[in-house]
C-alpha cells in the first residue's frame, strides 16, 4: 500500500487529472510546450510523493516533498499563463488554484512531519 494511503498522493492524482483535462482545452500549437511542460509538472507532483515516501529515511521524504512542493508552483504558474492566454476561464483557473492550494497545505504539513522525525531526540 505505501504511499497509496496518503490523502495528499490521492489528490494530486486527481488534480493531474485535472490538469490533464485542462491541458485537452489548449489549442494544438501549444501540444508540445505549455501543455506539455504542464503535464510533466503535474506528474512530478504525486511521483515525487510515491519516491520520497518509499525512500528509506524521513530526511529523503522532507527533500522529495520540497520537490513536489516546488513542482506544484511550477504549475501554479503555468496555469496562471495558460489562463492568460485564454486557454483556459478564470473560473477554472480558480478551481484549480483551489486544488493546489489544497495540495500544497497538504505538502507543507507532510514536510513538517518528515522533519520533526528526522530529528534525532535529544
Amino acid at each position: 500500500m505505501g504511499h497509496r494511503k496518503l490523502e495528499v498522493w490521492k489528490k494530486s492524482m486527481a488534480f493531474t487529472v485535472s490538469v490533464y483535462q485542462a491541458t485537452a482545452q489548449f489549442p494544438s500549437h501549444e501540444l508540445y510546450s505549455l501543455s506539455k511542460q504542464l503535464k510533466r509538472a503535474a506528474i512530478s507532483i504525486p511521483s515525487n510523493i510515491a519516491e520520497g515516501y518509499g525512500r528509506n529515511s524521513r530526511s529523503e521524504l522532507h527533500q522529495f516533498v520540497g520537490i513536489a512542493r516546488g513542482s506544484l508552483s511550477e504549475v501554479e504558474t503555468q496555469l496562471e499563463l495558460a489562463q492568460m492566454l485564454g486557454y483556459i476561464t478564470a473560473e477554472y483557473l480558480q478551481a484549480l488554484l483551489r486544488e493546489s492550494g489544497e495540495i500544497g497545505r497538504m505538502l507543507t504539513g507532510l514536510r513538517e512531519w518528515a522533519a520533526r522525525l528526522k530529528k534525532p531526540n535529544r
